[in-house]
């Protein structure tokens, strides 16, 4: 879902992004439904089809309760 949302949020289609990022559409579908793990190449190609940061694609991770790591 983080990613339809930020893909979404920058008017673009899923064939849109699939050609921004060298990806298959089939490929950016399955991402987008939790069927594929992106691998890191795959994560950095994606960002650069959003015109974002790949630290902001792995932002779904900062809501993650962090009541084990210490200051």
């Amino acid at each position: 879902m983080h990613l339809r949302r930020l893909r979404e949020d920058r008017g673009l289609t899923l064939e849109e992004l699939a050609s921004r990022s060298g990806m298959s559409f089939r490929g950016v579908v399955y991402i987008e439904h939790g069927r594929r793990n992106p691998s890191l190449t795959t994560l950095l190609n994606l960002a650069r089809g959003l015109q974002t940061e790949p630290s902001v694609l792995l932002g779904v991770f900062d809501s993650c309760d962090r009541s084990g790591e210490s200051d």
